[in-house]
């Protein structure tokens, strides 16, 4: 089975600001929630972290977590309320179907691979200057910086994922403007406008247990509605994720209802 798990986060306590900001410390935490996670099975998660007074962390896993040391050490163990929620996430997996639209979340780290960086680091000047004699060098993962960039990197494997993005509902001109002489579009504005934009971009940087070499990375959160094309291709990507940094809090994709007469999951992203 699968599962899927909502955990609050109390901002205020120790704790909690070291795993709301290293995400390797967060990965600890979330791998010793699962029993046998080591290497038996894909774990995901995603801080949402859009309002920082109510984090949530949401974490996908193939077997049945326990998080009360999260809610010992970071959350609010003994007061009232709901501040975990594991749920089976069959019945999100059931509805998956051709055409079926939902809203979605996505943190995720948008890459690409080039033989040549434009600016490379001492690091990777290194290894150029290694392998400068090989034949066959192996190229080098990085990071898109730029919004455009990583919306374009989405948008451009949307179809690989079995989803598309549908256009975006556009209203007509308000009254008075119908009749004014329009300007030439540029090359972006021909192309149709999509039911999708970013809300978070972040830059993350750490060491592993505070030695060894930097870990690095750009992330993106990608909000919108999508449309299923292929049930295969999209049930594998919620079950494995998207992209890469997986174990650092990026590649979980999350459904919504777009209606209320249409439930998914009472675990889906919150709107506060």
């Amino acid at each position: 089975m699968t599962y899927l798990s909502r955990i609050r986060i109390n901002p205020l306590r120790a704790r909690s600001r070291l795993l709301l900001a290293n995400p390797r410390t967060m990965h600890g935490a979330v791998m010793g929630g699962v029993p046998g996670a080591a290497g038996s099975e894909r774990v995901l998660w995603r801080l949402d972290a859009d309002n920082p007074h109510r984090p949530h962390l949401f974490v996908l896993t193939g077997s049945r977590p326990d998080w009360t040391h999260v809610v010992e050490q970071a959350g609010w163990p003994d007061a009232d309320g709901e501040h975990v929620a594991v749920r089976d996430y069959a019945p999100v997996l059931r509805q998956i179907a051709v055409g079926r639209e939902f809203a979605f979340r996505l943190t995720a780290s948008p890459v690409q691979n080039t033989q040549a960086p434009h600016a490379p680091t001492p690091a990777q000047a290194a290894r150029l200057s290694a392998r400068a004699d090989s034949k066959r060098v192996r190229g080098f993962r990085l990071g898109h910086r730029t919004a455009a960039a990583q919306l374009g990197w989405f948008l451009d494997r949307t179809e690989r994922w079995g989803f598309d993005i549908p256009a975006a509902r556009t209203d007509p001109p308000a009254p008075g403007l119908a009749g004014q002489r329009p300007q030439v579009p540029s090359d972006a504005e021909l192309a149709p406008l999509r039911e999708v934009r970013i809300t978070d971009r972040q830059r993350h940087s750490f060491t592993k247990g505070g030695k060894g070499p930097r870990v690095t990375f750009h992330s993106a959160t990608f909000e919108g509605r999508l449309r299923v094309t292929d049930p295969t291709a999209f049930t594998t990507r919620l079950l494995e994720g998207i992209g890469p940094s997986k174990a650092y809090g990026c590649g979980l994709l999350t459904l919504a209802p777009l209606t209320p007469l249409s439930p998914i999951t009472p675990l889906s992203p919150r709107k506060d």
